[in-house]
């Protein structure tokens, strides 16, 4: 009697348990009930219901944990996705698969010029790419190769002139090294200038160092200018020399510091760069009217090519003021962003006012050479 009263509260409670929230019935113990109905009857002890309550209560905070787990997952999620667009991203730039980009979607550190409005490169924290891109069309293509080709051309220059014969000098030891003090400072210079515009675009870090190294070789294909033609034009009155050596050497390294100063690299400042180096280069005015004054005009035209001196300056200050106001991109937005802006033709000024003032000085050399090593009371 009793099991029969055992059996019926088990038969009553069996579809409740299996229709709790949740509950789904196991195949393993399906079978394992199956087995047991063949053999006999299960008995099942009913729970209590303060142990119901308790299951029902448990069931209802895993819901709403899973929910919150849902919910907080998507943030991962989206993290993750993130993350892997930005990998991809990566591995098309270091394949060489990126495309150039407009003006308005550069990071703030890459826009340095407004009227430059298409052709970009974009961020590429890859060295590999940056050097891959030499060979690919943007707004700094020109700017590297007329630097790059200026800097070989000098270097060949400069082996040459370095192993000519001794006897074509009069002192080949004096002059060899101040005419290789102008071919370093302007293969240091060529060298920073392309090497910079190749991988500036690789991140702020990177763009900043090399600028500064950029600025830096521009005072020194400064100073290195200063020193063949105040050697020869000078050459028989050392004392002046001198003196002008130590204050281009004392100027030059003065806009070196000033151009170490981060903000000199901003946009906002690209007058006052400008205004930097040219005050370094027209500091050569005191030097030549010295020059004029003691050895007349027509000397210093003949003997002291200070025509060729002027024609160096000249296409210096040119390219520099071509560079600050930025023409002719200003006047044509958007039409100059590849080819003919004003940085590429402030380096083709620059390189071609470094070879203006090696043929000066050149013909310095030569004169020097045909008058010979003495000095006489003319040119004292």
């Amino acid at each position: 009697m009793n099991e029969s009263t055992d059996l019926g509260n088990g038969s009553i409670l069996e579809p409740a348990l299996r229709l709790r929230k949740g509950h789904m019935p196991d195949p393993a113990g399906q079978e394992i009930l199956d087995q047991s109905s063949e053999q006999g009857p299960l008995l099942v002890e009913p729970p209590e219901s303060s142990e119901l309550e308790k299951s029902s209560d448990h069931v209802g905070s895993d819901d709403a944990a899973h929910e919150d787990e849902g919910f907080m997952g998507m943030l991962p999620l989206q993290a993750h996705h993130a993350m892997e667009r930005m990998e991809e991203f990566v591995c098309k730039v270091w394949e060489g698969r990126w495309r150039v980009i407009p003006f308005d979607v550069l990071p703030d550190w890459l826009k340095d010029n407004d009227y430059l409005l298409h052709g970009h490169r974009p961020p590429m924290p890859s060295f590999r790419a940056c050097f891959k891109s030499i060979f690919r069309i943007h707004t700094e293509t020109g700017n590297i190769w007329t630097h790059l080709l200026g800097c070989v051309f000098f270097l060949c220059l400069g082996i040459f002139y370095m192993f000519r014969p001794n006897m074509s000098f009069v002192a080949p030891v004096q002059e060899k090294v101040v005419v290789g003090v102008f071919f370093l400072g302007a293969i240091l210079c060529l060298s920073f200038s392309w090497l910079f515009h190749t991988v500036y675009c690789h991140s702020e870090g990177v763009s900043r160092l090399f600028s500064k190294l950029d600025y830096s070789g521009i005072a020194l294909l400064i100073m290195g200018s200063f020193v063949p033609w105040l050697y020869y034009s000078f050459y028989c009155n050392p004392q002046p020399c001198f003196i002008y050596l130590i204050v281009i050497c004392v100027l030059g390294i003065t806009a070196i510091i000033v151009s170490q100063w981060d903000r000199f690299a901003t946009p906002q400042y690209r007058g006052v760069r400008a205004g930097v180096f040219l005050a370094l280069g027209l500091s050569g005015v005191i030097p030549t009217l010295h020059f004029v004054i003691t050895e007349g005009l027509l000397k210093a035209a003949t003997m002291g090519q200070i025509g060729w001196l002027a024609l160096m300056a000249c296409l210096y200050i040119t390219g520099a003021a071509l560079y600050a106001a930025r023409i002719p991109e200003r006047f044509f937005p958007g039409k100059c962003d590849i080819w003919f802006h004003s940085h590429q033709l402030f380096h083709v000024f620059v390189v071609a006012g470094a070879f203006a003032h090696f043929h000066g000085v050149s013909n310095l050399q030569e004169f020097r050479f045909t008058v010979g090593g003495g000095c006489s009371e003319d040119e004292m």
